[in-house]
């Protein structure tokens, strides 16, 4: 039996987590249909996530890439991504992985998620990043 806030809730009504899986293959993007991955064995597996991150997987500019996601099945052929702030849509280039980003370049703001600077209002640029490395325009 858990306790959380003074509410008891026993174990057998706890709903576990789906279990957690990556997902590599070739991103395919494509004006007003979902995207997906084609994997290595030319299976096509459909792609959602929050808000943020179905922005990302309906910016055209990452089409072709090999991906790696991170996340869980909902069904045979449909994964849900995790969460954006988890960082779990990597894009591989150069035969490394990388951070999906936006960058303005007029006003020298990084975004996660494509559109227009949040001060400017003019389109951020794809800017690929190593994950490990540290933004050196963030204090």
């Amino acid at each position: 039996m858990l306790a959380i806030l003074g509410t008891v809730v026993w174990a057998a009504d706890v709903k576990s987590a789906p279990p957690k899986a990556v997902l590599s293959g070739k991103i395919v993007i494509q004006e007003g249909k979902p995207a997906q991955v084609e994997t290595a064995d030319h299976k096509t597996v459909l792609l959602d996530g929050d808000d943020d991150t179905r922005k990302i997987l309906g910016d055209t500019r990452l089409n072709g890439f090999q991906v790696e996601a991170r996340g869980h099945f909902t069904a045979p052929g449909h994964f849900l991504i995790d969460p954006i702030y988890t960082h779990h849509l990597l894009v591989r280039k150069d035969g490394k992985l990388k951070l999906i980003t936006y960058w303005c370049n007029v006003c020298a703001i990084r975004a996660y998620t494509p559109g227009p600077c949040v001060c400017c209002q003019r389109e951020t640029t794809l800017d690929l990043r190593d994950p490990d490395q540290p933004d050196p325009n963030q204090p």
